[in-house]
């Protein structure tokens, strides 16, 4: 008989394909402010979340159908529906609502809190007991970042502010949510069921909220929508939960910590925003604060 050429598939690999996948998702992430924040200068960000949920709810419905994917049970459903409201709904329409307020490199430093947001919906939902280091770094963490906005002012944009901590909370509950869901039933699986999920509402809603014409719409706002239906919405989400399924939520959800940096460097390369180094310096403590927290996080399990 023929041998097999094909390498077996060893913990170790599984590990490392989750590190590259989740590597991937997480630059895609990093572009999805600033593309969001160039939209929203031409298009009304209700109908942007929308669209752009249509948009990757087409497309997902055909890769579903092609590939004759098995349909979820109806627990697995109920989970999909928490999926939807943080990843498709919540965090989209709440970035793009804040970023009306805020500049794209304002909001990513509260990006800096995502993984933080991950974890504690993450030991909330699997019953585990950190250690009192996680508390601490968690309580610094939301300190140098409300620090940050006070100095900065924050009677001057206190809506987008509590906007972007809002999305915050719902993309960790959605993060955590599909982190669970991925080890069932996949990582590409999770967000294009979330998708298929949210179609028709989304679909309909799109076409009510259209503006009457599309004439002077510029081509960076439509290259925008375009980034964030397709790999804000849809690939990205495929790499990210397909790495969180094979290295695992708690190691590859490390990687969520480099995308203020990378969201910081678009920012300042596509639109030009000033990145002052006082911002610098507080991505790079949260950074560490969140690190700490996850490492503590993981390190006494709960009970079962």
């Amino acid at each position: 008989m023929p041998h097999s050429t094909e390498l077996p598939e060893t913990p170790l690999r599984k590990a490392s394909s989750g590190w590259l996948s989740g590597l991937i998702g997480v630059v895609i992430f990093s572009g999805s402010l600033p593309a969001t924040r160039l939209a929203v200068l031409e298009f009304d960000p209700v109908f942007l979340t929308v669209a752009r949920a249509s948009i990757a709810g087409s497309v997902a419905l055909c890769v579903l159908w092609l590939l004759k994917q098995p349909r979820p049970t109806v627990q697995q459903w109920r989970q999909l529906a928490v999926v939807a409201l943080g990843v498709v709904l919540g965090f989209p329409l709440l970035t793009a609502l804040a970023l009306q307020y805020v500049t794209s490199a304002h909001s990513i430093v509260f990006i800096g809190l995502l993984p933080l947001a991950t974890a504690i919906f993450a030991v909330m939902r699997g019953g585990e007991r950190p250690r009192p280091a996680f508390w601490a770094c968690s309580i610094l963490g939301s300190l140098l970042v409300a620090g940050y906005a006070a100095g900065q002012g924050l009677a001057a944009a206190p809506l987008g502010d509590g906007l972007m901590l809002a999305a915050v909370l719902a993309c960790g509950l959605g993060y955590a949510e599909g982190a669970t869901l991925s080890r069932v039933l996949g990582g590409w699986q999770v967000i294009c069921w979330a998708l298929l999920l949210s179609l028709p509402v989304m679909l309909p809603l799109a076409y009510l909220l259209a503006p009457p014409t599309f004439e002077g719409i510029s081509m960076p706002a439509w290259a925008s929508l375009g980034y964030v239906s397709l790999f804000s919405m849809l690939i990205g989400f495929v790499f990210w939960y397909r790495g969180l399924a094979h290295g695992g939520a708690a190691a590859v959800g490390q990687l969520q910590l480099l995308q203020p940096f990378f969201g910081l460097t678009l920012a300042a390369v596509f639109l030009h925003e000033q990145v002052s180094m006082g911002m610098l310096l507080v991505c790079a403590a949260v950074i560490l604060c969140v690190a700490g927290a996850r490492r503590s996080a993981t390190a006494v399990p709960g009970r079962s």
